[in-house]
């Protein structure tokens, strides 16, 4: 069964480049180019997953992040940051801030699929480790 995944990302190429990867794996994956074109699109599209990047206009991936997490009908949803920021201290400020995970890019596109599905319900994996 596919996911539907929300990609906040500002950059066009990385927004189509994770688009293609989850697509290909056959999710449903919407996109916003803002922060709060994402925080919109998820109350109203419900997502099973969210990938935001941190560093964006509007509202950055934090505020993203604490706007929908004072959303009742977004508990529980895993948002997951893919950022640039790739110090050890940034994935303790993201961990501590309350996402549900951490990549950094550049991003490993034959592993992206996989590694992005572990924070998804079992039932909405791709079967089998290709990809």
């Amino acid at each position: 069964m596919p996911a539907r995944i929300l990609i906040i990302e500002e950059n066009p190429a990385n927004l189509e480049l994770v688009r293609y990867l989850l697509t290909a794996r056959g999710h449903e994956v919407l996109g916003a180019v803002d922060g709060q074109k994402g925080v919109a699109a998820a109350l109203v599209e419900h997502p099973d997953l969210i990938i935001t990047d941190l560093q964006m206009p509007v509202l950055d991936g934090y505020r993203v992040l604490k706007q929908l997490r004072e959303e009742p009908s977004m508990n529980g949803l895993p948002i997951i940051v893919v950022t640039a920021f790739s110090m050890p201290e940034d994935k303790t400020r993201v961990m501590t801030a309350g996402f549900s995970g951490y990549m950094s890019k550049p991003i490993v596109p034959k592993k992206f699929g996989q590694e992005i599905e572990l924070f998804l319900p079992h039932g909405l994996r791709k079967q089998g480790d290709d990809g």
